[in-house]
This record gives structure tokens, C-alpha cells and sequence, in this order.
């Protein structure tokens, strides 16, 4: 499966299949130098892999650690002027092997390298099937997550669906929220078939069929991305969940997808209240602790603490918070959300998810 984004220059191939870092020599063929920036995870298990790329004297190794901890500035000044140690020129191309916080950080080193060298993401996630799409490329601020970076397109997308085997299903469950978000900012086909196809904790495992679900996701985000591009209007539907979301990953280190699931239902309460939306919370919120979301930490959260982070959001303006909702499935809006409605709605959120 390969799909291709349609912007007016510098379009990129998305490649999701299995077997497709079969792929990668061919793209590389033509750089001074590559380095494959490689989570340490996915350097232990897939160490073989790419053997046949390494054999190539241009072509160099860099391990680095797995997760979010990586994405530092103490890192990041690290790595570059590691890679800068090796004499490079702008015909040089960093690819990003692993999960989403390997892709944002390969991604902004290679947008500050010698003012901007090539990158391709190669995500190792269903998580990253998100974050590979779209040129969100950055670091985390003391004051928050994914404050400090770019955007900035990579040379392609090299999706190799093999590695989703090895994945534990903490991961799974991670990746599967960005799947679960483009289905309702789809619409409620979307949804009813999500809900239906990974019914129980049993079924997510299995990753059956899983594949056409991460095609789907990806067109989602390519049918918005491609419209606007920097985030000045509707790719801002694409952080459904991440206002309360972002706040709970940042805070107690828990994993994105997990937050986000719980941003989630936070906006299906929202939305109620100030759209006169009619979800059936209840609905939503089973179904997540059916897949063993870790709903539980919900009652220890302080309400003035995640607003403190809440109020570092990207999508708010100087009249305050703005969160996306949804009128419906498939009918996302951004709306500012006033400060007595949300302790409210968190409120709602903490007897929902006990």
C-alpha cells in the first residue's frame, strides 16, 4: 500500500507494507553520508535488519535511547555535535528508526543540521504511524511537551509493518489511540467499525486486520495535513484529545496514547456541555477500560496542577484555552472552553473513570 502526499512541492512517498525497508537503498543511494538513528529497542531485536544497509562505507550507526526521555535538549545538543564530528555536508540524509520520539527528534536535528539535511522516518510503532506523517518534528521544554521544534517534511515514509510483531501490548494500546482518533474525527461508520473489529483486550492483541486500519488512519491524516499544513485551521482537529492528554503524559511519564484515550473521553464530556452534543460517555468510557486503558490514574490527578499544563497548549490564543470537540462523529470543532466548564467536566471525568 503507498499513498503520496499532494502538496504544490516536495511531496513524499508513504510506503506501509511489510517487508518495505527493502525500500530504503534505494532512497539513500544518493547521499555523502546516512546515519541511521536507531531506537535501542529496535536495535536489539532488529539488529539484522540492517546489517546489508551497514555494509556500505557511507552508512553509519548512532543507538539511541527509547521513548520520550530522548527528546532533551541536553540530547539533542549531544547528537549534534556527534553527527557534526563526522565532517558532513548538506548531501546528508539521518533516518529515524523507531517509535514516535525517535522520528521527532531525527527529524529536528535534521532540521537544524547545516540549516536543514534530508530525513526519512521509519516508524517501528502503530503509535508512530501518527507522528512519521505530517513534518511535526521537535523536543520537549521544561514547560511542556513538544514545545520547541519545526515543521519539517521528510524525504519519505518507510513504514515496514514486521515490526509491529515484536510490540508489547502497552505499545499496542498506545498506537491504537491515534487510530481510535482518526476513526471519530471520521465519523460514526468509521468508528462502529473500529469499535466492532477490536471489540476486547483479545482482539487488540492479535493486531488482526490491523494493518488496514493504520492505512486508514494515515489517509485521515493526509486528507487534513495536506489542506493546511502549519496548523492555522483544520490540522488542529488532528490534537483531538491531546489538551488533557499532553498534560497526563507530561506529567506522570505514562505513555502517549494512554493520556490521550483519556483526553479523549474529557472531550466527549466537554462536548456535551458546550456543543449539546448527545455521547454516551458511559459507552466510551467501558470501552476503554475493556482494552485496559489504565483509566485508574484519572482519580489521582489534580484538577489546578493539569490546568497549569493545560494553559501551555499550542492551540490556545490570548483568550485562553481552546480545545477540540466534536458536534458529532466526523464534525470536529475548535472551541475556547472556559476555566468553570472544564473543573466541571474533570469532575464528571474523575466518577466516569474510577
Amino acid at each position: 500500500m503507498q499513498l503520496q502526499t499532494t502538496y504544490h512541492s516536495n511531496n513524499y512517498p508513504i510506503i506501509v507494507e511489510h517487508h518495505a525497508i527493502s525500500y530504503l537503498s534505494d532512497y539513500i543511494q544518493e547521499y555523502d553520508k546516512v546515519f541511521l538513528i536507531i531506537d535501542e529497542y529496535v536495535d536489539f531485536n532488529f539488529k539484522q535488519q540492517f546489517e546489508p544497509l551497514l555494509k556500505s562505507p557511507n552508512v553509519f550507526k548512532l543507538v539511541v535511547p527509547a521513548g520520550e526521555k530522548m527528546k532533551t535538549f541536553e540530547h539533542y545538543q549531544q547528537m549534534l555535535e556527534q553527527l557534526l564530528s563526522y565532517n558532513l555536508t548538506r548531501n546528508t540524509c539521518l533516518l529515524a528508526i523507531g517509535g514516535g520520539a525517535t522520528g521527532d527528534l531525527t527529524g529536528f536535528l535534521a532540521a537544524t543540521l547545516l540549516r536543514g539535511v534530508d530525513f526519512i522516518q521509519v516508524p517501528t510503532t502503530i503509535l508512530a504511524h501518527d507522528s512519521s506523517v505530517g513534518g511535526k518534528v521537535g523536543i520537549n521544554s521544561s514547560h511542556g511537551k513538544n514545545l520547541i521544534g519545526a515543521f519539517y517534511r521528510p524525504k519519505a515514509v518507510i513504514y515496514d509493518l514486521d515490526f509491529l510483531q515484536t510490540l508489547p501490548y502497552e505499545e499496542v494500546l498506545s498506537g491504537y489511540a491515534e487510530i481510535y482518533k482518526h476513526a471519530l474525527l471520521t465519523g460514526q461508520v468509521a468508528v462502529d467499525d473500529i469499535e466492532k473489529h477490536f471489540s476486547t483486550k483479545e482482539k487488540l492483541q492479535s493486531l488482526e486486520e490491523m494493518d488496514q486500519f493504520i492505512f486508514k488512519g494515515i489517509k485521515t491524516k493526509l486528507n487534513i495535513i495536506v489542506k493546511d499544513e502549519k496548523e492555522q485551521n483544520m490540522r488542529k482537529y488532528l490534537n483531538l484529545g491531546h489538551t488533557l492528554g499532553h498534560a497526563i503524559e507530561y506529567k506522570y511519564k505514562i505513555p502517549h496514547g494512554h493520556a490521550i484515550m483519556i483526553g479523549i473521553i474529557y472531550q466527549f464530556i466537554i462536548s456535551n456541555e458546550v456543543l449539546g452534543a448527545q455521547f454516551d460517555t458511559h459507552h466510551f468510557a467501558n470501552y476503554i477500560k475493556e482494552l485496559h486503558y489504565p483509566t485508574s490514574i484519572v482519580g489521582t490527578l489534580d484538577f489546578e496542577e493539569m490546568y497549569h499544563y493545560m494553559l501551555l497548549d499550542k492551540k490556545n490564543d490570548e483568550q485562553g484555552i481552546q480545545m477540540v470537540l466534536l458536534e458529532a462523529l466526523g464534525k470536529p470543532h475548535v472551541r475556547h472552553v472556559e476555566k468553570n466548564v472544564l473543573i466541571t467536566a474533570f469532575n464528571e471525568l474523575q466518577s466516569l473513570l474510577k
